[in-house]
């Protein structure tokens, strides 16, 4: 539910925007460590354990002190732990492993505001202005050119990517949706994202799944040590619920307009992905259809 946040204290909203400002940076560098990764000798199976292991290493003291299972419902806890998971995780990496950056910025990022509207619209009974109608059909066109733009791939090669991101993106927006409305707390998402999906991935993974440890360098495994066991979980999911909670849901996926395109900035620079010209053009419809669609409503016609 969305906040009204002229009713919130000035220090709290500064906080608010400063978080979102954070979560810009951090999802866009994850984003390319992510892509890097999934197209290194690591599997997207070493990834997801990545991620789980360190980050449930690291918040298991603190789940254990705080208690956070006593102010959230038994049902919410696993059904967050289920939003969070492996599904989530394989779906996101396994689009890296076929697409580039510039493609999960956009079918993640960019189409998390037209699903924001549609959890509103028959989950909260939000009407959805002409504005932001207007706003979703160019983030819908936008991600079409960009499916084409991309140089180092072929359509015939990223498509599926381009499926999983946007499955990808469907379980972050219900993430993203359900902090205000659960009124989510950090030692929640702790406890669900990282201690719970850890407790049983890791032996599945260690047991049964392919891993490609053995064939990485040392830098690899500790650059995506770093960037998916604490910078999603610990800095960005954290960071992202702290913000829609305070500045509201619509507001954060308004400033996370930017990711597609610093995420893309970043893959040009560190990965020497190549955008062809209707990209940069797709990539700027696509952040101004973002922030259309995901400004708070006014008094003008709605559905």
């Amino acid at each position: 539910m969305e906040k009204n946040t002229s009713k919130q204290p000035i220090t709290k909203m500064v906080s608010g925007f400063l978080a979102a400002t954070m979560v810009i940076f951090v999802w866009s560098s994850w984003l390319v460590v992510s892509r890097a990764g999934a197209t290194s000798a690591l599997t997207i199976y070493d990834l997801a354990a990545m991620r789980y292991g360190l980050s449930g290493c690291i918040a298991l003291p603190l789940v254990i002190y705080y208690k956070p299972w006593k102010t959230l419902s038994l049902v919410r806890i696993f059904l967050l732990s289920f939003i969070l998971g492996p599904v989530y995780l394989f779906a996101v990496f396994g689009g890296f492993k076929l697409a580039p950056v510039a493609h999960g910025g956009a079918f993640m990022n960019g189409l998390l505001p037209i699903m924001s509207l549609v959890l509103g619209y028959f989950y909260l009974k939000h009407k959805i202005t002409n504005m932001q109608k207007i706003g979703s059909i160019v983030i819908l066109i936008s991600c079409g050119f960009l499916s084409f733009s991309s140089q180092e791939v072929s359509f015939s090669d990223s498509w599926l990517g381009d499926i999983l991101f946007v499955i990808g993106g469907m379980f972050f927006t219900i993430y993203v949706f359900c902090n205000p409305v659960w009124n989510l707390k950090a030692m929640h998402i702790l406890l669900s994202g990282s201690v719970i999906n850890g407790l049983y991935y890791i032996p599945i993974w260690y047991f049964f799944l392919p891993t490609g440890i053995p064939l990485a360098s040392n830098n690899e495994i500790l650059l995506q040590s770093f960037f998916q066991g604490l910078v999603p979980t610990l800095l960005g999911l954290l960071l992202i619920g702290y913000a829609a909670r305070t500045i509201g849901s619509n507001t954060t996926s308004t400033m996370m307009a930017a990711v597609p395109g610093v995420g893309t900035v970043l893959g040009i620079l560190f990965l020497d992905e190549i955008l062809k010209p209707i990209g940069w053009i797709a990539l700027l419809t696509l952040t101004i259809g973002i922030i259309v669609t995901s400004l708070p409503k006014k008094k003008i016609a709605t559905l």
